[in-house]
């Protein structure tokens, strides 16, 4: 399948970029800068998009300040949503009138963040955003599912913490803070390796568009504390400094990941989290 990948040079992007390609689909970057060894279109949120002779498309761009998702407006809220809500809107009018098959959007757990510390979080649970960003990709989700229909099928991919190896990755500032010494704070959160989201996605694109019909699907694996963490890479790595007291799992709300599973989805586990660190380092 011909799929074109908005946000294929970001930190997430390049886990979808390379799970598509090795499954065989031939991948279009769409975005300002090009991706070596990738067909690259030039195209920002909020433009026309060149979608002529694909057949899908994998939304996971995003406009936002450098390291920020939540708070990703900084000064600029209007401009925040004209790109990223509006932005997507007419992308995904475009890849509809264009007569692609179906489109994954990349939302966010962020659309949950304003229900109870420790709920339960089922993919059928109403959202409740309660930051810009959460209220954005919520906004997205719903335009994209409205637009649903025979031919057009549709999905929203609600994704935790993206984690694993590459010269950028999530925790590389912690690390080298654990190295020096520095005192690090608590924190518990979830988790899910890029490698995962990308066969995720790969899934959603092949399901039975019944299967889809619209709907939403929750994406995440294991809970990690950040003491369980840098333990693993003092004993990788020989050396490290303070750990961190635990933090309080059960405040969590972690998202239910049923719908994904029964398309056959596995994610790695803690198994996949020992072999990516071993990678970083």
């Amino acid at each position: 399948m011909k799929v074109a990948l908005t946000g294929a040079s970001g930190l997430v992007g390049r886990f979808l970029l390379r799970g598509l390609a090795v499954r065989g689909h031939e991948v279009v970057a769409l975005g300002r800068r090009p991706v070596e060894g990738v067909a690259h279109r030039p195209w920002a949120l909020g433009e026309a998009a060149p979608l002529s002779g694909c057949e899908a498309l994998v939304h996971a761009g995003f406009s936002h300040v450098a390291g920020r998702y939540r708070g990703g407006e900084g000064d600029n809220p209007e401009g925040f949503v004209a790109a990223n809500r509006d932005g997507s809107l007419r992308l995904f009018e475009a890849a509809r009138s264009a007569g692609l098959s179906r489109t994954v959007f990349l939302s966010s757990r962020a659309v949950h963040d304003g229900h109870p510390p420790g709920t339960d979080l089922a993919e059928d649970l109403p959202p409740r955003p309660v930051t810009l960003y959460g209220e954005v990709k919520w906004a997205a989700e719903q335009g994209l599912a409205a637009l649903a229909g025979p031919g057009f099928a549709t999905a929203s991919l609600r994704a935790t913490g993206i984690y694993g190896p590459g010269p950028d990755h999530k925790w590389r500032g912690l690390f080298a803070a654990y190295a020096a010494g520095e005192t690090i704070a608590p924190r518990v959160a979830t988790e899910l390796h890029g490698d995962d989201l990308a066969a995720a996605v790969a899934l959603l694109l092949k399901a039975p568009e019944t299967a889809l019909a619209p709907r939403s699907f929750n994406a995440s694996d294991i809970l990690l504390d950040r003491r369980d963490l840098l333990e693993r890479v003092a004993r990788i790595t020989g050396r490290g400094g303070t750990l961190p007291e635990r933090a309080d799992a059960a405040r969590v709300s972690v998202l239910r990941c049923d719908r994904l599973r029964g398309l056959g989805w596995r994610p790695r586990g803690i198994e996949g989290l020992d072999a990516a660190l071993r990678e970083m380092f």
